[in-house]
């Protein structure tokens, strides 16, 4: 169970918290990845603020992480309309809850580097204790704002105290709970039915389940875990600046030690799920972002963004292009100052050059685009070149049409092709024609409108 309910008031914002993205994912992704490899049966979201875009958010995130897999979790979800507390949480899937056995682990839905391995382990302590609540802590050496953790002189669990229900004396204590529980669920229903208000927040406290199971008999164990920053959660935008550049420097060390050169780590930007080849070379200030894959042995020069690309090997990206859901083939040339977008796909050898854009558009092996070109829902064979100032006039005012340019075509500076149309194999325009109807193949078109002008050899 992810709880994921609350605004976030200390991030002082109108989203709801766990949508605040880290590393391009929302805060609730990366818990939900990690619970998803603890393969359970069910995944419970409580959802309360803009309960309807956390419960998008789980759904897309588990449609990535489900991909390839044969047996995903049943997701289910849960509103709490009225945050009064992460018991009151617990309590709003009671009905969904009874009747089933085993355990359930539950978990806070803004804590985004908790592993699964922690995780795994904090259910086989459980198991292997037989207890009926098994609290995760840790150590903080200052551990204001959280809920510290009371052990009697045998190190037994004897409480959990909120921050402003203690004592000074308690509020000393440097162990604090991080909200992270395996519970068996039957005891735990029980025990939500012990829950009151009686507290500074008048809220009902899930940290007071393990001393109500523990007064009626039952067995409540602790686990301490050694990585505070894997465990804590994010309550400020200072806090998930820091965990972004916590995940990024690892992202570059992995990346590094695999065989990639990053000349300038401290400017570079790469997202958790980009794959990078061996001897690629990625220059200062670049950012790459998504599902991208970037093959062997090519150079990403400054200034880049791309995301969700697919890159091949011998791939050079010169400086300041933006590349978005776009695949580029190898020993292609793209840029400077070049936009491809839209799943445009440039063929091997292929050249895009200065100041071209290139939108839904398939440009075929050893292609040349050079300067100043707009191609649009476009189709362009092999061998081709494209003159500077040239547009494929895509759109009618009510429709894309199509542009399809065939093998070996040379169109000549300025050219404008109203689409739909198009350039047969070997055909020449003339500078500054106006294509309006189709060119025959080995033709030389020129005009406005163009007109062919005689057969080529």
């Amino acid at each position: 169970m992810i709880l994921a309910a609350g605004l976030g008031t200390r991030m002082k914002s109108r989203r709801a918290k766990v949508l605040h993205e880290l590393a391009g994912r929302p805060l609730i992704a990366h818990v939900l990845r990690s619970a998803f490899e603890l393969a359970p049966e069910v995944i419970f979201t409580v959802v309360g603020h803009q309960a309807e875009e956390v419960e998008h958010a789980v759904n897309a995130a588990a449609n990535r992480l489900a991909n390839g897999k044969n047996v995903t979790p049943e997701l289910r979800f849960v509103l709490q309309a009225q945050q009064r507390g992460t018991g009151h949480a617990v309590m709003a899937a009671r009905n969904q809850l009874a009747g089933r056995a085993g355990q359930i682990v539950i978990l806070a839905g803004d804590a985004p580097l908790i592993e699964a391995a922690t995780l795994l382990k904090l259910v086989q302590t459980h198991r292997e204790e037989q207890n009926d609540a098994t609290i995760l802590t840790v150590l903080l050496n200052d551990p204001t704002g959280y809920g510290r953790i009371i052990r009697d002189n045998d190190g037994t669990f004897l409480r959990s105290v909120e921050q402003k229900d203690g004592s000074r004396e308690e509020l000393a204590i440097k162990e604090v709970g991080v909200s992270m529980y395996c519970f068996e669920i039957s005891p735990l229903l029980d025990a939500l039915g012990h829950l009151t208000t009686d507290n500074a927040q008048g809220e009902f406290y899930l940290t007071d389940v393990p001393k109500i199971l523990q007064a009626h008999g039952k067995r409540v164990g602790l686990l301490r875990h050694s990585n505070a920053r894997e465990l804590l959660g994010v309550n400020t935008r200072i806090e998930l600046a820091d965990l972004e550049r916590t995940l990024r420097e690892s992202k570059l060390r992995q990346l590094m030690l695999s065989g990639v050169t990053i000349l300038d780590p401290s400017t570079t930007y790469v997202q958790q799920d980009v794959e990078i080849g061996p001897d690629t070379v990625i220059h200062p200030q670049v950012i790459i972002e998504g599902l991208s894959r970037i093959g062997s042995g090519c150079a990403i020069l400054s200034w880049t963004r791309m995301k969700n690309v697919e890159i091949g090997d011998k791939v050079t990206i010169r400086n300041s292009c933006v590349i978005e859901d776009s695949a580029i083939r190898d020993g292609a040339t793209v840029g400077p100052f070049a936009r491809l977008r839209a799943g445009a796909e440039i063929g091997e050898n292929a050249g895009i050059g200065n100041f071209v854009e290139v939108k839904k558009s398939k440009i075929g092996r050893g292609t040349k685009a050079s300067h100043l070109t707009y191609l649009g829902d476009a189709t362009l064979g092999e061998r081709v070149n494209i003159g500077a100032g040239t547009v494929t006039c895509n759109y009618d005012g009510v429709r894309k049409n199509e542009t399809i340019i065939e093998d070996d075509v040379r169109i000549g500076s300025d050219t404008m092709l109203v689409a739909p149309v198009r350039v047969g194999r070997g055909s020449v325009t003339g500078a500054g024609s106006v294509v309006t109807k189709d060119v025959p193949p080995d033709s030389l078109a020129v005009g406005v409108p163009a007109a062919v002008k005689k057969k080529l050899k």
